[in-house]
């Protein structure tokens, strides 16, 4: 039997760290959790991307440019690996979701969907070749939390949109340090918890006790944010 992982059909596959301080931001989290951030030359785009142990897990994006609106916040989008986005999307509109962006080609790498699930929180949906999502081999993207007022709603409408709830995400009550809108983190896995929060608070940032023993949630420039945990 294969072990879910991130990255895997139905889990969440890849990330994109939207900012409106690209050098801040990646410098950061370079200082911060050891990631690499290069462009990809092989992207007409040049976009940035972002590599952990030696594997690609995200790109970044200017929230300054033109392709967004004015007073966009700072966010971090998170996809979804799904066999069939058109069919997908259907289902997650029927279940209550709200409908941002409807399919569309994202160049060569497949197609998106982006919505905001029955709870409140935005996801986006992408079929896509697995060479394009988290591979199960990189440690640092552990799994994802969606914290919100009603857990067990949110767990039903990834079921009925999916045909299954993700094994690698888990749906927690809001309270502690979860902010009034919920949304879904990134739970990175690191080797020692105590020396990041170290480095995050040497560089001007917070961080403050997860909603699980041994979590802590760390903040970054611009307000994005991501749960720390020790590897195992």
């Amino acid at each position: 039997m294969t072990t879910p992982h991130l990255g895997a059909l139905n889990e969440f596959c890849w990330m994109d760290v939207k900012t409106h301080d690209v050098p801040g931001t990646t410098a950061f989290l370079a200082a911060v959790l050891g990631w690499r951030f290069a462009v990809d030359e092989g992207d007409w785009r040049r976009a940035i991307k972002i590599s952990a142990d030696g594997h690609q897990i995200g790109g970044v994006s200017d929230l300054s440019s033109p392709l967004y609106p004015p007073g966009t916040p700072a966010h971090i989008a998170y996809y979804l690996a799904v066999d069939d986005v058109e069919t997908r999307t259907e289902a997650a509109v029927a279940a209550g979701a709200q409908l941002v962006l409807p399919p569309f080609d994202a160049g060569d790498q497949g197609r998106i969907a982006t919505l905001i699930d029955s709870v409140g929180a935005a996801f986006s949906l992408w079929q896509t070749h697995p060479s394009n999502r988290w591979s199960p081999s990189t440690r640092a993207p552990h799994h994802m939390v969606l914290a919100c007022p009603r857990p067990e709603e949110a767990r039903r409408f990834y079921r009925d949109m999916l045909g299954t709830v993700p094994s690698c995400a888990d749906f927690v009550p809001m309270h502690g340090c979860e902010e009034c809108s919920p949304r879904w983190e990134l739970v990175v896995s690191v080797d020692a918890p105590d020396a990041v929060a170290g480095r995050a608070r040497g560089l001007g940032h917070g961080v403050t006790g997860g909603q699980d023993v041994g979590e802590q949630c760390l903040s970054c420039p611009d307000g994005l944010r991501f749960r720390i945990r020790a590897a195992a």
